[in-house]
């Protein structure tokens, strides 16, 4: 299989999923130029998470058998150092943009951050799996990551319009997205009730739900917004 097609099908969805989430902001569009840097930050902040998840592992290493060390390892060594790196660069690059003006601006970064972090993971599971795993991927993956994105985006929306309490609402962000994260990792990671796998997809359902709501919310919120 030609590895520029496996490329360009690992990073397809992403594409679509950040068109579509810019696209949805209505009333002050992100600057290309600064969607361009937070994605390829989010493609680099990959190298921070695998350290952080490999010190992570050292400290907690995990046994399948037990459904305790497999929650520890989707919640901490998997989904704690992979939105905490996200995180440091939606809090010290684009949430210092001049540019971030509107709630929903915490969403179209969030995303397209997470965006970039799950493209240059797609491109690895894709080229070594192949074309199944990329279809696979374009529904579950892809969609996962940009919605944890997407849900501590909001609560960075949040922080910049209140800013009183804007280190709280920081924080519930890393931790909503952390929390969706484990627990999408943790059903598919456990491997005493195989039965149970579907419930990922189900709370992927619901992360997804809550994207659409965040959105509408924040478009709601929106300065520019006439009334």
């Amino acid at each position: 299989m030609d590895v520029l097609f496996l490329i360009g099908l690992a990073l397809a969805p992403g594409a679509a999923i950040g068109l579509f989430i810019w696209l949805k902001d209505q009333y002050d569009r992100e600057p290309l130029k600064h969607l361009f840097i937070s994605f390829m930050l989010g493609v680099l902040c990959a190298v921070p998470a695998v350290i952080l998840s490999i010190v992570l592992g050292k400290l907690f290493p995990v046994d399948y058998s037990s459904l305790i060390s497999v929650a520890v390892f989707a919640f901490i060594t998997v989904a704690f150092a992979e939105e905490f790196a996200k995180f440091l660069i939606l809090r010290f690059y684009a949430y210092r943009q001049k540019e971030f003006n509107e709630p929903f601006d915490g969403i179209v970064y969030g995303a397209i951050i997470s965006l970039g972090f799950a493209g240059i993971e797609n491109i690895l599971y894709v080229t070594d799996g192949g074309v199944q795993v990329g279809l696979l991927r374009m529904f579950t993956a892809v969609p996962a990551h940009a919605s944890f994105g997407i849900i501590m985006g909001y609560y960075f929306g949040l922080a910049w319009q209140h800013k009183e309490r804007a280190f709280e609402y920081k924080l519930k962000g890393l931790l909503a997205a952390v929390f969706l994260h484990g627990l999408y990792d943790f059903f598919l990671m456990q491997q005493s009730y195989p039965a149970f796998w579907f419930l990922s997809f189900v709370g992927l359902a619901l992360s997804i739900r809550l994207c659409f709501k965040a959105m509408k919310a924040h478009n709601l919120r929106s300065p520019f917004k006439t009334k």
